[in-house]
């Protein structure tokens, strides 16, 4: 009780094993032209999974292709997933009782974990009118007495510190910070918190740890997560332990 293990797969994406619930969040396991950290294993190679997140409808967060594998390689897995994507998660074989849409506010248990759920602003807080839905998540994730928190894509919006703080404590924080400008939004890559903002945002949050994400995969939509960690240091000094993360390396929490 009281102890994770995390292992980086690169991008966003997360594995996190509790001992009884293996939990994975954002892998973006199709290979791709340009990409730059490779999948650390096939897609049809990853069994034994309890839950399969995603935070919204891009490939590097849920890869559709991977997810038509995992429907059938763990046919009792739950997905959880944006509601306004269900059309396309059914799409992929996904059977109705394992598919788990959500919207901002809501949560779902299963077994020891806890998902909760906070719109995220992938440089833009959509909401769609009619329904209300927001197609970016975020995730705070309690397991085994352990609270994390995924950022998914996001920048800071009004209102987003006091809904991470809600929920009390944070022992881990993975954060995108590869930033966002004019060319790359040109070119159709919307944007996330700069690595200057989301240092700001851990130093507020104060999690016991913290990961920079999206950094690594694609060269035009990259950062240099030493300029996180030294920022973090500088501003916020030692009371925030920041780990750049190693594919499948190891992160024990607690």
């Amino acid at each position: 009780m009281g102890t994770v293990a995390l292992y980086w797969l690169g991008q966003m994406g997360l594995l996190i094993d509790t001992g009884n619930t293996r939990i994975c969040v954002d892998y973006f396991a199709s290979p791709l032209d340009g990409r730059q950290t490779p999948p650390p294993f096939q897609a049809d190679k990853l069994t034994g999974i309890d839950m399969f997140i995603g935070t919204h409808d891009h490939i590097d967060h849920i890869d559709h292709e991977a997810w038509k594998i995992w429907a059938k390689n763990n046919p009792g897995a739950k997905f959880i997933f944006p509601r306004s994507h269900m059309d396309s998660v059914l799409a992929d074989g996904i059977s109705p009782s394992n598919a788990i849409g959500m919207n901002d506010g809501e949560s779902y248990s299963s077994g020891d974990v806890t998902i909760h759920t906070i719109a995220a602003s992938h440089e833009f807080l959509d909401r769609d009118e009619s329904t209300g839905l927001y197609p970016y998540l975020q995730y705070i994730i309690e397991a085994n007495g352990v609270r994390i928190h995924h950022a998914g894509d996001t920048v800071r919006y009004e209102g987003m510190l006091s809904k991470i703080r809600s929920f009390g404590s944070i022992d881990a924080q993975l954060l995108p910070i590869n930033g966002r400008d004019a060319k790359r939004y040109r070119m159709d890559f919307i944007g996330n918190m700069t690595y200057q903002e989301a240092a700001d945002l851990a130093g507020e949050v104060e999690p016991k740890i913290v990961i920079p994400g999206h950094w690594d995969m694609f060269d035009i939509n990259g950062e240099d997560p030493s300029l996180f960690a030294d920022y973090l240091d500088a501003k916020y000094g030692s009371k925030i332990k920041c780990i750049i993360p190693k594919v499948m390396e190891k992160i024990e929490i607690g």
